[in-house]
């Protein structure tokens, strides 16, 4: 490419903050300058320091010590730890992608409002729920704005639900819940999530209910067809598995995400969705803000 690559900084070494190691990999953008958490003992810091990446222990200290190891940061801890970080990486001046249901920063959905994201100091991903659903909510509420009720079951294989996960389910409904009303304008949402036990695992399914009167049909499954193919761009495993039908009152589609299996199995489509997400949201800010690309 000719140009330097962007550093990132990764707080958070378990299962999300290793993912998003991985995929950096390949990016021709990014490189990681820094792979911080807490436990030295962690599976990831073992995969990091055998890549000859620079590791710590010291979370966020070890970028405050060091602000030079990166320009972007992703905080892949937990709810309650990236409302402490937030200002800390604003006063470094740090680019924050917030991949906790924190909500400090600006809701972000690559595929709606990406552009307005470029601006932000701190952008949130929401929860991996909200990013496989809030699209579709959107695209169905572009055809019928009077929508009277949505709803979002997202069920995820309980093997692929980290601690981070389980410790913020109540921060994951509510977070989800806002954000499908924010982008739809529709105040009558609810959000749902289930782990479920089964062996062999399942993939990540999400089945999204919306109460309309008289919908178009022809219309909704043309914008959800559309929404789907501009998802595939940065999210390979997202299938719409039942497109949009309509009984009994209520409109119900489905989809499913498969992950691209870089760091856990490819079930873990809850995990890959949020990753893909917070990787090409940092490749737009590294060209458009870094290396000052206008044609992105």
């Amino acid at each position: 490419m000719g140009k330097r690559k962007v550093k990132v900084g990764i707080i958070g070494t378990g299962n999300i903050g290793t993912d998003i190691l991985m995929k950096i990999q390949r990016s021709e953008i990014l490189e990681c300058g820094i792979f911080a958490g807490r436990n030295p003992d962690s599976s990831g810091i073992r995969i990091a320091k055998e890549m000859g990446i620079k590791t710590s222990i010291d979370s966020i200290h070890a970028i405050e010590d060091d602000p030079d190891c990166c320009d972007i940061v992703f905080d892949a801890t937990s709810a309650s730890v990236h409302r402490i970080n937030a200002p800390i990486l604003k006063q470094l001046g740090k680019f924050a992608i917030d991949l906790t249901p924190a909500c400090v920063g600006k809701k972000c959905v690559p595929v709606l409002n990406m552009q307005e994201c470029m601006q932000e100091d701190n952008v949130n991903l929401i929860t991996c729920g909200g990013q496989a659903t809030i699209p579709i909510v959107y695209a169905i509420s572009r055809v019928h704005p009077e929508t009277r009720y949505f709803e979002i079951v997202a069920t995820i294989a309980s093997k692929s639900a980290g601690a981070g996960t389980r410790n913020n389910i109540d921060e994951f409904t509510q977070a989800t819940r806002d954000a499908l009303t924010e982008f739809s304008g529709i105040d009558n949402t609810k959000a749902i999530i289930v782990l479920n036990p089964a062996e062999p695992p399942i993939t990540m399914h999400n089945t999204i209910y919306a109460l309309i009167d008289d919908p178009n049909m022809e219309q909704i499954r043309r914008n959800v067809k559309e929404m789907e193919e501009r998802i595939r761009q940065y999210v390979p495993g997202y299938k719409i598995v039942m497109e949009p039908v309509y009984e009994n009152g209520r409109v119900t589609t489905s989809l499913q995400v498969i992950g691209l299996g870089d760091y856990l199995p490819k079930y873990s489509g809850n995990l890959d969705i949020i990753t893909c997400a917070a990787i090409e949201i940092a490749e737009n800010y590294a060209r458009q803000r870094i290396w000052g690309d206008t044609d992105v």
